[in-house]
């Protein structure tokens, strides 16, 4: 009985050192799980929900799995989650096999990957003493050198242990904190503030305005497998557009329809299994939050390209506000989505609401035959939403008209994308698209225009640098044309064919000076701006700084 209680005085305070640093374990993986990356914003699909609500889904959904009890497990082979070719099997099958001492769940798993809490730990150990007590007993189950082993163990890092106790206390306390001044158990709170300089450098005017952008992201998991989002926004940059006289050259973060701070974007993302998605929006959805625009430079006007156009291809920007979008991913280098959005949808006038008023239909398939590959193909039906507000005036015709006439006519319109992205390399991607709308006119506005047709064309080559010069920068360039009327049956001026054809240039170096803060300067350059020959070129000189939190 002696040697029963000496063994036992060198095994048990391992066992009660693992015990007290117990929640050392669940300390070290909460900020993992709860951890918030608020430096990149992300769409769904896959580009909102894997990686904004991933992590807090499923803290909450493995603290939920825990209600199954543990028990006791006589053999490794009876845990339906550990595998042979595991890198712990070996070990797990030693301390089974050796002393019987490894506990699992009622369900025949094992669960390795997820972090314990004290609790489930203690019954754990629980049960491995009272193998362990079983076997001192018995003296000659349990070799002298190995209790040698456990004694000089603990000596030799017994100041070791003493100094991860300290840590873990420490980090446990820090949580203790965290958790009890967090903003929400379900929600994630996510900012971005943009500060924009702009001027037109050449051109017929000149001006010089300082403005801004705030947007303030609430995004909701209540399952682990959805998410709500609710962005909040202020906006105070009216860009150029009525100053130049066109909707060419203008910057991503401006808008001309300035607001207070206000509900932007309300919308409600699921999965169906592995392969399906739905997005319902409630207001603020649009063609990019269904269908991925393929393009490396699209970072909403935050990052990312400096110009609207240069943003993406402009026939998403055709869609909105509220409805519903699929995506389906068959396998797993294809990628289907769909979606119907209403502009009017909360209006309950005659010739509004969600089907009796203005709507775009949207289609579109991506390939990605490699990694570093990726096309699609685009589709988009569209009523009374054929504007983008890129390009020339008369390719914005609804504008055109409501300027001109008093009046916006109504239109129905069909466009056509190609989208192409190909990483030739970690630090040079080259990418690009083309987009072909046909634009018919429903109404001849009281006689002041013939009903007819316009043939808009758009395309742009692009090439994005990242990490040039530091981790994290990035360089662009867009070299295209905004949308352009190549021919038009309207038999008026005004809504004509464009006589001259447009470029569309610019560059811009976005400095990541820390993770929170980025500065970009670009400049983008039209030539002819409105296809107007007698016009001088327009320059757009910009400085944002992008502050993210």
């Amino acid at each position: 009985m002696s040697r029963f209680w000496v063994k036992a005085r060198l095994i048990v305070p391992i066992c009660t050192t693992y015990l007290s640093l117990s929640p050392s374990i669940e300390a070290a993986e909460l900020p993992k799980l709860l951890g918030v990356n608020l430096n990149q914003h992300q769409q769904f699909m896959p580009q909102v929900l894997h990686r904004q609500a991933e992590d807090i889904s499923n803290f909450y959904s493995e603290k939920n799995n825990r209600t199954l009890l543990l028990t006791q497990i006589n053999s490794v082979d009876q845990l339906r989650d550990l595998k042979s070719t595991d890198w712990a099997y070996a070990a797990l099958k030693n301390l089974s096999d050796r002393y019987g001492c490894i506990s699992g769940y009622s369900d025949r798993t094992f669960r390795g990957e997820q972090p314990i809490s004290r609790f489930e730990f203690a019954a754990g150990l629980n049960n491995c003493l009272s193998k362990i007590e079983s076997l001192i007993s018995n003296s000659d189950s349990v070799p002298q050198t190995d209790v040698d082993l456990v004694s000089r163990l603990i000596q030799e890092f017994q100041s070791d242990l003493a100094i991860l106790k300290g840590k873990t206390d420490g980090s446990q306390a820090r949580l203790q904190d965290l958790e009890a001044t967090q903003f929400s158990t379900t929600s994630k709170l996510q900012g971005e503030a943009i500060f924009g300089l702009g001027s037109l450098l050449a051109g017929d005017r000149d001006s010089t305005v300082l403005g801004s952008r705030l947007r303030l992201n609430i995004e909701t998991s209540f399952g682990g497998d959805d998410l709500l989002l609710t962005r909040l926004s202020s906006l105070n940059f009216p860009g150029f557009s009525e100053e130049t006289g066109t909707f060419q050259g203008e910057l991503a973060f401006a808008d001309p329809e300035q607001d207070d701070f206000q509900l932007e974007v309300l919308q409600y993302t699921f999965g169906v299994g592995d392969k399906v998605d739905f997005i319902l929006g409630a207001t603020g959805t649009e063609a990019d939050d269904i269908a991925d625009t393929i393009n490396v430079l699209d970072g909403d006007g935050g990052s990312g390209a400096i110009s609207r156009f240069g943003t993406r291809n402009p026939i998403y920007y055709q869609t909105g506000d509220a409805g519903l979008g699929i995506v389906g991913r068959p396998i797993e280098q294809i990628e289907i989505s769909a979606g119907y959005l209403a502009s009017t949808a909360n209006d309950s006038n005659s010739g509004s609401g969600l089907f009796n008023g203005s709507y775009s239909a949207l289609g579109q398939i991506a390939i990605a035959p490699i990694d570093s590959l990726k096309l699609a193909a685009t589709y988009i039906h569209s009523y009374d939403q054929s504007d983008t507000e890129t390009g020339t005036n008369r390719a914005n015709l609804q504008s055109q008209t409501a300027k001109l006439l008093g009046e916006q006519a109504q239109t129905v319109s069909n466009s056509y994308g190609l989208e192409l992205s190909w990483s030739i390399s970690d630090r040079l991607i080259i990418g690009g698209w083309g987009g072909f709308s046909k634009v018919n006119s429903l109404s001849n506005l009281n006689q002041q225009i013939e009903r007819g047709t316009q043939n808009i064309w758009n395309w742009a080559a692009t090439l994005a640098l990242p990490d040039l010069g530091k981790e994290g920068n990035l360089a662009g360039i867009v070299v295209g044309s905004e949308p352009t009327v190549t021919n038009s049956s309207i038999n008026n001026d005004n809504f004509g064919e464009d006589s001259q054809r447009s470029l569309h240039l610019e560059a811009f170096y976005q400095y990541q000076v820390n993770d929170n803060i980025a500065i970009t300067p670009g400049v983008v350059w039209i030539t002819k701006p409105d296809t107007d020959i007698d016009s001088n070129d327009l320059v757009v000189g910009t400085i944002r700084t992008t502050f993210s939190f």
